[in-house]
């Protein structure tokens, strides 16, 4: 048993890894990791980018796809969906032994649709139907238009990834979505169980500090200073409090009396990106019942060799609120920093596709010649 294992079975928190390349399927790497304890598997645009832009290990595939006359862009979902397969597969016994609780893959919708509701409502219906696994997430991006996407796709019975959420008003958008789809489904058919629909809500972390240490920087005072380091999980730790009160109830108790399964709150971007606060900062504070926590392998390794083991998410949200009192006394809107950085990261993801496509299309020439 490792602490990976102990973090499950003793605090109810499951981690999962936010990383993925075709040679740790062949090596044998990613089995290696769950086996340690890892109990599920994110990746997105910028993963996949580093990984076919820095190996070689994708180009026979791709030459014998572009010599089947596959463009470069159906050639890169292909590599995606093999890969995403394969790791569907080595998951499979998690989320069986598990009872359809951990065990998922996730793979993301074309950054480029971000802001188009219709457009991602079919890049979601296509990959759940392509690839067609039961612990497949499709991850689609909290934007003003995604929440609307997932109301729908939870209503067709889709398992979905809800990704970039960066404040607490959209986190309670997002619930809501997932609860309205929930019910569209429980009305469709009033006999049927909701318990094959899952669902996580990837609350991001690191990158609120990152952003919000820089306005404080800007500012200068002593009262800014102190608040360093304290914002992304205080907000974290609130957003757990949200979680809680959203799903009990009457309205939740009559979805979860025909099966229906809690959206877990998932706590990504959990690297620690300053070197002066401690490298399991975002883990070791957010660890609580009924979450999950991705993390990339680094991060994995650090907390598996000394991370905290104890019930830390809502140890006092009073203070957690405090936090955001002074933030507010100091003139730092975290709706304002949530916005910068959901712009940020939808571009980020577009960037990183864009640029994963124009290697590729580099690689076919010569692999042509």
């Amino acid at each position: 048993m490792t602490r990976l294992h102990d973090l499950y079975a003793e605090q109810g928190q499951s981690p999962w890894l936010d990383n993925l390349r075709r040679g740790w399927i062949a090596s044998g790497e990613l089995q290696r990791w769950i086996d340690r304890g890892v109990r599920g598997l994110t990746s997105n645009p910028t993963i996949f980018a580093k990984a076919m832009m820095e190996t070689s290990d994708y180009d026979r595939d791709l030459a014998s796809m572009l010599g089947g006359g596959a463009t470069v862009d159906d050639a890169y979902w292909r590599l995606v969906t093999a890969d995403i397969e394969q790791a569907l597969g080595l998951l499979a016994p998690v989320h069986t032994g598990s009872g359809g609780l951990d065990g998922y893959v996730s793979v993301e919708v074309s950054p480029a649709l971000a802001h188009d509701e219709a457009g991602t409502v079919e890049a979601a219906r296509q990959l759940h139907d392509s690839i067609a696994a039961p612990n497949l997430y499709v991850k689609v991006p909290a934007t003003m238009e995604g929440v609307a996407a997932i109301e729908t796709l939870v209503g067709e019975g889709r398992s979905i990834n809800v990704t970039l959420i960066f404040s607490r008003q959209r986190y309670g958008e997002v619930m809501e979505a997932y609860l309205r789809g929930l019910e569209r489904l429980a009305a469709a058919d009033p006999s049927a169980s909701l318990a094959g629909v899952s669902s996580v809500a990837s609350f991001f972390v690191s990158r609120v500090d990152v952003e919000i240490d820089r306005r404080l920087d800007a500012l200068g005072t002593p009262e800014a200073a102190n608040l360093r380091g304290r914002a992304a999980v205080a907000q974290a730790q609130l957003a757990y409090g949200q979680f809680r009160q959203v799903f009990s109830g009457p309205r939740w108790e009559a979805l979860a009396a025909r099966g229906a399964r809690l959206q877990r709150p998932l706590w990504a971007s959990t690297s620690t990106k300053n070197p002066a606060y401690p490298d399991t900062l975002y883990v070791d504070t957010l660890i609580g019942p009924d979450t999950v926590n991705t993390l990339p392998d680094n991060t994995l390794a650090a907390f598996e060799d000394h991370g905290t083991l104890a019930r830390t998410v809502d140890a006092d949200p009073d203070a957690a609120g405090a936090v955001f009192t002074q933030l507010d006394e100091l003139g730092i809107s975290i709706e304002a920093v949530a916005q910068q950085l959901e712009t940020e990261g939808v571009h980020a993801f577009a960037k990183s596709f864009d640029e994963v496509l124009a290697t590729l299309a580099e690689r076919s020439e010569g692999l042509r010649s």
